[in-house]
């Protein structure tokens, strides 16, 4: 245990140090956030901000893969890197052309649906996953394998944008992700997933303090699909499915309040929400400051990871 907050602690003191220099280099090559004009005014002030700090991100996969080689920490990291490097696609398009937009919804989805079918088979045949879903006491849900495939398919892409629909304020996405993380942390007793899990939150330590409001740079997709795909698998790997609407109660109500949006506004033309995701619709309806939808959100997270820990000791 020693040795894993030792690495830990050592993946915040770089990822401290070199943000800086980051966000240094993405000034230089003018890689900067574009702002939609649909945005609240607050954000508009944003304009200029460097994205895809996210790639700092890519210490923890370093610092992982050097302290505990073995088949399943190269697992966790490739599915990390696959998922960035959809963000990235996407961070290069809106910075370099400051479109918004970046790359298509369309496309987006192509790619991850080819590559979380990919580690899924590799989990699969590789790593010996069951098609089965735990429910409580023991008791287990047999699936036939394509239909186990073909629910975790749709799980692992709609909860990493789920993830992804999170970063929308200054240090908000950081905030919910650390409980997450630290609930696999807490539940695994796969040395791998300790170690990725804590090595996550001390890198993302590191990045909170200049993520936070108001923000020195944006980790954009680069980092926010990275973290979705991995807290996906992780949930995957760790067989805690049936945890998912709890543990994962943040992400999946700022994705749900962009489908009931769409849905209702084309019903009714009127809008739902102020504006969604739901964590706009508390600032623009409510007056709430970014760093108040930070600290709520982050609470309701640490809370969802405290009852889905307390689900797995005395229910699961």
């Amino acid at each position: 245990m020693a040795g894993i907050l030792e690495v830990a602690g050592l993946s915040f003191l770089l990822v401290t140090i070199f943000t800086p220099l980051l966000i240094w280099g993405l000034r230089s090559l003018k890689l900067m956030q574009p702002i939609r004009s649909e945005l609240p005014p607050d954000h508009q002030s944003k304009r200029g901000t460097p994205l895809m700090a996210g790639l700092v991100l890519l210490i923890g996969i370093i610092m992982s893969l050097q302290f505990q080689p073995s088949p399943t920490m190269s697992f966790l990291c490739v599915a990390f890197l696959l998922f960035s490097s959809v963000g990235f696609m996407d961070d290069l398009k809106k910075a370099a052309w400051q479109d918004p937009s970046g790359i298509s919804g369309q496309t987006k989805l192509a790619f991850q649906f080819s590559f979380a079918a990919l580690l899924l088979i590799t989990l699969l045949h590789s790593f010996s996953l069951t098609s089965d879903i735990s429910l409580f006491h023991g008791f287990r849900l047999h699936l036939p394998m394509y239909v186990y495939f073909g629910i975790m398919l749709l799980f692992v892409v709609g909860s990493a944008n789920a993830i992804n629909f999170t970063d929308g304020l200054d240090g908000l996405l950081i905030n919910a992700a650390i409980p997450t993380y630290f609930f696999f942390f807490m539940i695994s007793d796969k040395q791998e997933v300790q170690l990725f899990s804590l090595v996550m939150i001390g890198c993302l330590l590191g990045l909170f303090l200049y993520n936070i409001y108001p923000a020195r740079a944006f980790m954009g997709d680069t980092g926010s699909l990275a973290i979705g795909g991995s807290l996906s698998f992780l949930a995957v790997i760790e067989k805690v499915e049936i945890l998912i609407p709890i543990l994962f109660s943040v992400y999946l109500a700022e994705q749900f309040s962009v489908i009931l949006q769409v849905f209702y506004y084309r019903r009714t033309k009127r809008r739902l929400f102020r504006m969604a995701p739901i964590h706009f619709h508390f600032s623009l309806k409510y007056g709430w400051s970014e760093n108040k939808i930070v600290m709520i959100f982050g609470f309701i997270s640490w809370l969802s990871a405290l009852i889905s820990w307390l689900l797995w000791k005395f229910v699961l």
